[in-house]
């Protein structure tokens, strides 16, 4: 299956509901140890097989020693949750997903699998950090309400209905996050999503790119809408792109700008 595998198991820790299997859809967040959730490091210590796409497993670490590492690579995501599935009737196994799974992750077509074929294995989702979280702690706090999350990938979902989700979202007036904005077979939908957002928000609007939150090489950006044409060679498929909105702005020390806010409204009700 192009798959890589460890010669060695670890069987040390079988705490399961019933005998048989057990399958952990594990969130490992943006990728650094630190902010992996304490159950999804229970879950993957107890897995004797982990799976998943190969950049997120060797963000894993020292984690994923003493483990079968099956290992695959993007577009091969049935494939993946087929052999979870298959593995996990009789083995514990955590199929990994980055960020959280239930968000543009690996949960909903693992979970169609098990539905789909009735399969009687014990299943829990384990949540992560989302890449939209990440992005916006290293920008300061520019999701502090209502946001939207869109992602700009046509592979699953035309074009035409993102475009239309898009005018939806920046009408609306909140932040809007960006996922995939951008690849080597997509390199016009993150021009095309600021043409529409410059139709409803004033070039000032502020914008945050982050590539890489919490992992190695991380970049920040801090821009406006007017000026983003200058900065599109920085983004890639490993940024989040965030999109202020009508409240959003910068905080400053002096004239430069270090961070994005939405107000949540205290102001509206409090003196300080």
């Amino acid at each position: 299956m192009g798959e890589s595998r460890s010669l060695s198991h670890d069987k040390s820790s079988q705490s399961r509901d019933k005998p048989g299997g057990r399958l952990y859809i594990v969130g490992t967040g943006p990728g650094d140890a630190g902010q992996l959730t304490a159950r999804a490091v229970e879950a993957i210590r107890e897995a004797e097989v982990l799976i998943g796409n190969g950049m997120y497993l060797d963000l894993l670490g020292s984690l994923a020693e003493g483990k079968r590492v099956e290992r695959s690579s993007m577009g091969r995501e049935v494939e993946r949750a087929e052999r979870a599935v298959a593995l996990a009737e009789k083995q514990v196994v955590a199929i990994v997903s980055g960020g959280d799974p239930g968000v543009y992750g690996m949960a909903s077509l693992v979970l169609e699998l098990v539905d789909r074929r009735q399969l009687d294995v014990t299943v829990e989702v384990v949540p992560g950090i989302t890449a939209a979280q990440a992005a916006a702690a290293r920008l300061g706090s520019p999701l502090s309400g209502d946001y939207v999350t869109l992602s700009l990938s046509d592979l699953l979902t035309p074009w035409d209905v993102i475009e239309m989700r898009l005018v939806h979202a920046f009408a609306m007036g909140v932040p809007v996050v960006l996922y995939n904005p951008k690849s080597r077979n997509r390199r016009d939908h993150l021009a095309l999503a600021l043409e529409i957002a410059a139709r409803r928000l004033p070039a000032t609007t502020p914008v945050g790119i982050v590539r890489n939150a919490y992992r190695k090489g991380e970049e920040r950006i801090v821009a406006d809408l007017g000026s983003m044409g200058d900065h599109l060679d920085a983004v890639d498929m490993h940024s989040i792109v965030i999109i202020g909105g009508e409240e959003t702005r910068c905080w400053r020390l002096g004239k430069d700008a270090k961070g994005i806010i939405t107000p949540r409204g205290y102001h509206r009700k409090y003196l300080y």
